[in-house]
């Protein structure tokens, strides 16, 4: 078997990844652990692309240097991808200096080579910034398709991969001015020269079948229309020095080095053994992971640069290159507020697995996908919940309720595991092609089928009727249900785990289909929970950006606060940590006379001695809902800014005072209310002061204030 070295597109450092952008890193995580399971020796490697303009314009921006920037969000990522548990052999950054190494030792070869053009050339320039601006940050109208918010290196309206020159009324994207064109030198590679060695790679290793279809098409594309010398220096002083005489101040362009960043983040956790996986094409497969923006870079640019160099290197064998992830109706935006970014999965305090779950189960593999969160709701409550948690569940329960929690001896059903084993088979099938969604709905399907059986079984009767029949159905059907474990582990591990531990079996694909190895079983425990239609639609007016926020102004002018909401002064007479839930607390209340319990996710900001005995605002006539099987009956309120810091609002007015904007009395209000008629009203923190729109709220004769977080939303 070979080697299997797999790589994900490097994220940009500048940025906090949105779901569209976790899809590379959690594809290829869960191919890894495929082929990991299926014996191969695999690598996974990953890191931030951390060169260029934009991280150089945007560290200006925020005050600090390019490497300060690098060091936070990097961070960022790193803590991120742990929360999805992307399981990288080694998650590194372009800025180490096994990369610069690295990749001035490529060019330095491709140089000899003799592939190199030194040559006078036009940039873009912007006066009023002073600088020259690259490719990306110069914006204007395509000269192909009339998008006039056109990227200089590429289109993404039209997918054309364009020259700034071609740009029609260019601008500087960072001030706006009218960019000018400037002489400058620059250092290009000559892929013009390269195409017919590129052309013959391509045939001898029989891309046609090993990679996506969008990425063939584009790919033929490009080299239909003629490759055209690519320039691989900026003037930029945040990158990689270039090693040549006279071109000491220039800079690699991010394209050419952020690829060879697969080599340095191998070489730097490797050392001495790196080139065993690079420079060993008849034992190892590149496998590698990517958007469909990243296309040609991997196909075309990459593999040229290597080959250029003469030298024998591990070029792409398999690439698996997906279409768009859309937010709703439109596209993901971090500055005005629409979609969910990586750190918004972790504040939902929605289980990882199900993140990943539906991520693969929405992958764009063909064509472009739209995240809702209806469709998220309703996918998890049908496949997660309604199939696989219930086969689980009603599979285990009858096993401990009339045979002890021990496996029943039974007789395997071989057309039973015919279908079984030919699903699985499916699942290998699509797994080693990296069609990942087809993988994960075969496996479903597999589920599907136990549900099935044990329906048309009827256990509940044949085991008094015909004890056998009933004992093989359940044989079988816990045999089935460590297999679906073993197919799980790679699109949900924590889930696959936690079902192995109940069952008592390993997770061995070695063992997939047979009937022999189990025994006794751990008690019944529920795989999933059901996503609650309040609690999701709540989500769905938090991220839906300035549409949610005029859907919410325009509903709240029909009804008046004190009407609908009932905010009170609770006292916390306990505080407990949720045994199943990191991040959240179990709070006992006193309201008044009333005892009342809530539970919150304020375990990050908070410990138990800081709450215990604290007066704090609780929205109490809220619509019972339930976190990881506790029941909670309200919400306590608190400051939230766009950095995720969060702080309760604590008052000293006494236990059950009413919180009522200044200018309305108290007033008759609904016994219950859904979440989101809490969130059609807009509360703020402004100068440390809470309002409600521009009335301020007081408990009593004690307005609501922040200390720490002056300006901010309330919620």
């Amino acid at each position: 078997m070979k080697r299997r070295l797999i790589t994900a597109a490097l994220p940009y450092v500048n940025n906090i990844p949105h779901l569209g952008n976790l899809i590379q890193v959690l594809s290829a995580d869960v191919f890894a652990r495929y082929c990991r399971s299926a014996g191969f020796d695999t690598l996974y490697i990953c890191g931030t692309d951390e060169y260029g303009t934009a991280t150089e314009t945007k560290a200006l921006k925020e005050g600090m240097t390019p490497k300060e920037l690098c060091d936070r969000y990097h961070y960022e990522h790193r803590a991120i991808y742990t929360w999805f548990n992307i399981n990288f052999d080694n998650f590194s950054r372009t800025s180490n200096p096994t990369h610069t190494k690295i990749v001035q030792e490529i060019f330095k070869r491709v140089d000899s080579a003799g592939y190199i053009r030194a040559q006078d050339d036009q940039q873009h320039f912007c006066t009023a910034c002073d600088r020259f601006l690259a490719d990306r940050f110069v914006l204007g109208t395509c000269a192909h398709c009339g998008y006039d918010q056109a990227r200089g290196d590429q289109c993404e309206h039209c997918g054309k991969v364009l020259e700034t020159q071609e740009l029609l009324n260019p601008r500087c994207e960072i001030c706006g001015h009218p960019s000018l064109m400037r002489e400058t030198k620059n250092l290009y590679i000559d892929l013009p020269v390269l195409a017919q060695t590129l052309e013959q790679w391509m045939q001898e290793s029989g891309v046609e079948k090993l990679w996506a279809a969008n990425a063939l098409a584009m790919t033929h594309s490009w080299i239909r229309d003629g490759l055209k010398e690519r320039c691989i220096t900026r003037d930029l002083q945040w990158g990689i020095p270039v090693p040549k005489e006279g071109f000491e101040d220039k800079v690699f362009y991010v394209w050419f080095d952020a690829p060879i960043g697969y080599i340095s983040m191998t070489a730097e956790l490797k050392k001495s053994d790196w080139e065993s996986w690079w420079k060993n094409p008849d034992n190892v497969e590149l496998i590698q992971f990517i958007g469909k923006d990243n296309i040609p870079f991997h196909t075309v640019i990459f593999p040229a640069t290597l080959l250029a160099t003469g030298q024998k290197w591990t070029k792409l064998h398999r690439m698996s290159s997906t279409e768009y992830l859309n937010y709703e109706s439109g596209k993901f935006s971090k500055t005005r507020g629409v979609g969910v970014f990586g750190n918004d999965c972790i504040a939902t305090n929605i289980d990882t697995d199900i993140w990943r779950f539906y991520l693969m189960y929405m992958r764009p593999e063909k064509n472009d996908t739209q995240f809702s969160w209806k469709g998220f709701k309703e996918v998890v409550n049908s496949e997660l919940v309604g199939n696989l948690g219930n086969l689980v569940n009603r599979t285990l329960t009858f096993c401990h309720k009339f045979y002890n929690g021990v496996i029943p001896t039974g007789i395997r059903d071989e057309s039973f595991w015919k279908f079984a084993m030919d699903k699985e088979q499916k699942v290998i099938e699509h797994l080693e092609r990296a069609e990942l969604k087809d993988a994960l709905r075969e496996i479903l399907q597999l589920s599907d089928f136990g549900n099935k059986q044990f329906q048309a079984g009827e256990p509940w009767k044949t085991r008094t009727e015909a004890p056998q029949d009933a004992k093989n159905l359940i044989f079988n059907l816990t045999y089935l249900l460590i297999d679906l474990a073993r197919l799980m582990f790679p699109f949900m591990p924590m889930s696959a785990q936690k079902l192995g531990f109940m069952l008592q079996g390993d997770l061995n694909w070695i063992h997939l289909g047979a009937t022999e190895g189990l025994g006794s079983l751990q008690q019944p425990m529920l795989l999933f929970e059901s996503l609650e239609d309040d609690y999701i639609e709540s989500l769905r007016m938090k991220f839906g950006g300035a549409s949610m926020t005029e859907e919410i102004q325009k509903n709240s002018s029909e009804e008046s606060f004190a009407s609908l909401i009932h905010l009170q002064v609770a006292e916390i007479i306990q505080v407990e940590r949720h045994s199943e839930a990191d991040k959240l607390y179990i709070l006992q209340l006193k309201i008044g006379e009333e005892s009342r319990q809530i539970v919150s996710s304020i375990v990050p900001y908070y410990t138990e001695s800081e709450l215990l005995g604290k007066h704090i605002v609780v929205v109490s006539n809220l619509k019972k809902s339930k976190f990881k099987g506790v029941e909670s009956f309200g919400m306590l309120l608190a400051a939230e800014d766009d950095a995720d810091n969060c702080e309760v609002i604590f008052v000293e007015a006494p236990s059950g005072t009413r919180i009522l904007p200044e200018g309305e009395e108290d007033a008759p209000y609904k016994a219950s209310i859904k979440i989101t008629d809490f969130d059609k009203f807009q509360m703020t923190a402004r100068d440390g002061v809470v309002y409600l729109g521009d009335k301020i709220l007081h408990a009593g004769t004690y307005p609501l204030k922040t200390v720490k977080l002056l300006h901010a939303n309330i919620g």
